[in-house]
């Protein structure tokens, strides 16, 4: 979640918090380009919002936000929403403002948030699926990171031989993978060549298929590890609620 962000309304320097989910997406301070813009009933945001560090959608740096569409503010303390749309993409990104006592407007909630890797999916693999997330505008990029979160999410279990494919008909053998799971994993490209043989026609990863490549990551990653941990937790608190003596 978002803690603040700023869009100036009279070219003052704008600011923006880090992400309590995520630094990286956030910058420390970022200076607004436009002024306020006057409505007939109040205050608008201005036409750019500065200082997120990745679009939520397609993940390039430092994006080119423009408002798409906005509330009207009418006094200080006011919380509304505005649109922005990144020029990369096209994706909408919807924040909700607070007009600050200092002429500003500060950013307390995006929707989407930038993604982050889950914290109970163990390093390195974590790493490498941040990484994937951070580089899906870069496809290649983005399939090879989602193939090392993947290969280091099956060394976790002792999977260390063999091709990634190899491990992963190993991990289905093993029931650490439903056969649907398997299944999507020789479907999508996990590194810089197709599942089972390179593709000389093809050698480059498609926004698409490097989009999927991650979302498998991602999802491996809550299988094996998030759910496992959640479903830890759970029983634990319902132990310790069993240990608790009645009102």
């Amino acid at each position: 979640m978002l803690q603040t962000a700023t869009v100036d309304f009279q070219g003052f320097p704008a600011t923006i918090g880090r992400s309590t989910r995520h630094g990286r997406d956030m910058g420390e301070a970022a200076l607004a380009h436009s002024g306020a813009v006057n409505s007939n009933a109040g205050k608008i945001p201005g036409e750019k919002l500065f200082g997120v560090g990745r679009c939520p959608h397609c993940a390039v740096a430092n994006p080119n936000l423009n408002r798409l569409w906005s509330d009207t503010w009418r006094q200080l303390g006011e919380a509304h929403w505005a649109t922005f749309r990144c020029n990369s993409c096209a994706g909408v990104t919807s924040v909700k403002m607070h007009f600050a006592n200092n002429n500003r407007m500060q950013v307390v909630a995006s929707y989407p948030d930038a993604k982050t890797a889950h914290e109970d999916i163990p390093e390195p693999a974590r790493t490498f699926l941040q990484q994937a997330f951070d580089t899906l505008h870069a496809p290649d990029a983005a399939a090879v990171m989602a193939g090392s979160a993947v290969d280091g999410m099956l060394k976790k279990y002792g999977l260390t031989e063999g091709s990634l494919y190899a491990r992963i008909d190993e991990a289905l053998k093993q029931s650490l993978l439903t056969e649907g799971m398997a299944t999507w994993a020789h479907s999508v490209r996990l590194g810089s060549n197709r599942p089972r043989h390179a593709d000389e026609v093809r050698p480059h990863v498609s926004p698409d298929e490097a989009k999927q490549s991650v979302e498998f990551a991602e999802a491996l990653g809550n299988f094996l590890f998030v759910l496992t941990a959640r479903i830890d937790r759970g029983i634990k608190a319902a132990e310790e609620a069993e240990k608790s003596p009645p009102p």
